[in-house]
């Protein structure tokens, strides 16, 4: 390969790898594609903005049919459902924690807006959760009635919480070393990790909890 053809190969190889720019979609499965469009449209006040039906999967081939939907948020991202003739219920989460850590968190602007979407919903008949004061961020927590998806809404309560690059690294070693010494010692593993997130308490580093 001549030096031309090589560094145009490095620039393309340099684009391609650049990180995505922001959230396209996120897609769940749905057992009823009208009641999911009637709550995200009245309830979530969401715009209904595509819809795709096809009679076998385009990425796969695989031939069920299916009914696609879109709903977009206000930065032009979208949330998205495929309901599908004849699949069976879920199966029940094998943990409670799969319950409360799945979840899509919707942001808005103010905690002013928070506690107004947790008062219209309430209003509603929804069972809302909080608002929980993360220190980070301000949160409301309930359920897509026709999906059982946990949402969140909530708002950014420090200009950074999202850009803590470092502390991150930092948290993630110590989280690493601690299910290291559990294995390494044959010890228990929650027990390990439960040490050492007392162990960051008591250096006046709390963890931060997202959820």
């Amino acid at each position: 390969m001549d030096t031309a053809m090589s560094s145009e190969a490095s620039a393309t190889g340099a684009l391609a790898a650049a990180p995505p720019q922001m959230l396209s979609h996120l897609a769940y499965v749905t057992p009823d594609a009208e009641a999911t469009v009637d709550f995200y449209t009245r309830v979530m006040g969401m715009e209904f903005v595509l819809a795709v039906m096809d009679d076998k999967v385009p990425s796969t081939g695989e031939p069920f049919p299916y009914f696609h939907i879109f709903f977009r948020l206000g930065d032009g991202s979208t949330i998205a459902f495929f309901e599908a003739p004849g699949l069976p219920s879920r199966p029940p989460a094998t943990h409670p924690a799969y319950e409360v850590f799945d979840h899509l968190a919707l942001q808005v602007d103010s905690t002013e807006k928070v506690d107004a979407w947790a008062e219209k919903l309430r209003g509603l008949g929804i069972d809302v959760l909080g608002p929980i004061d993360h220190h980070i961020i301000y949160s409301i927590y309930f359920h897509d009635p026709v999906n059982d998806l946990r949402l969140e809404i909530t708002t950014p309560l420090t200009a950074d919480w999202n850009d803590q690059a470092d502390a991150a690294s930092r948290s993630l070693g110590e989280w690493a070393a601690a299910k290291r010494r559990a294995r390494e010692s044959g010890g228990d593993t929650t027990e390990e990790l439960v040490r050492a997130i007392k162990d960051r308490v008591r250096r006046a580093q709390p963890a931060t909890e997202v959820l």
